[in-house]
């Protein structure tokens, strides 16, 4: 059993699947440039390994300002596991009922802004109370979820709710029930995990369509590019030129906080 080459295979159909909501990122990206372009922000928000998606979003090379990612460290920290700061902490928080609306209140969030929130199995309270904080204050909001996952999954709000009621598009991973993909013989547990590669390829894509469209706009973004493709001036001048951009829409939706 070559299982490398039946992983690559089911990465192969997920890219696949990510092609075919072509039509949603499309919308998606619309109206992230539309707040960008507005001067404000697309926050961003995931729980656990989500805050992967948040961070290829922005910052890293090939990013541009315009997006907030909120990545609160007591819901995402994995590097201890056990003991201080580990995982059990985290995950028992992600489902602690009024946790999203408390780090909301850090920001001032206006109805120009947009929101992306990614969570998998879409069923964790914390990141579905965050959407529903988000619709409240009448802003659009995007999901990131693996459908087939979270139609099997059970919601830990007592009402039932999962992130899906609280978005206005939904984007789909493409990954599998339970999300990892290969079955080992003598192994009854299955291993490597399909959601973030459909993550990452939604949130990348999604990403160069608001780069498209913010130029045509006439306002092409900072990327943020490696020395090795525009120098190493012209690369310390775009790191510098897109963090002072970044702090100067932040300082705004800081003065607004709590509003």
């Amino acid at each position: 059993m070559n299982v490398i080459k039946s992983y690559v295979e089911k990465c192969r159909a997920i890219a696949d699947k990510v092609e075919a909501q072509q039509e949603k990122m499309v919308i998606a990206a619309q109206w992230f440039a539309q707040s960008i372009l507005a001067g404000r922000m697309v926050h961003v928000f995931g729980t656990g390994h989500s805050r992967i998606m948040a961070e290829e979003l922005w910052p890293r090379y090939g990013s541009f300002p315009g997006f907030n990612p909120i990545v609160e460290l007591s819901l995402t920290y994995h590097n201890n596991v056990a003991g201080a700061n580990g995982q059990r902490q985290a995950m028992f928080l992600e489902n602690v009922p009024g946790l999203a609306e408390r780090i909301l209140r850090n920001f001032g969030i206006d109805q120009k802004d947009t929101a992306l929130v990614i969570s998998s199995g879409g069923c964790n309270i914390v990141p579905v109370e965050m959407a529903e904080q988000f619709q409240k204050k009448g802003i659009k909001v995007v999901a990131l979820i693996t459908k087939d996952h979270l139609e099997k999954s059970i919601s830990k709000r007592r009402d039932g709710k999962k992130l899906i009621d609280f978005a206005d598009i939904v984007l789909d991973t493409g990954a599998p029930v339970g999300d990892s993909m290969i079955y080992i013989p003598g192994l009854d547990t299955p291993v490597s995990p399909g959601s973030t590669i459909g993550g990452v390829m939604i949130v990348n894509a999604v990403k160069a369509e608001v780069a498209r469209l913010l130029t045509a706009a006439g306002q092409p973004p900072k990327v943020l590019t490696a020395p090795v493709l525009v120098g190493p001036e012209r690369a310390q001048s775009l790191f510098e030129s897109a963090y002072d951009e970044h702090s100067h829409r932040m300082a705004d939706v800081y003065r607004l906080a709590g509003n």
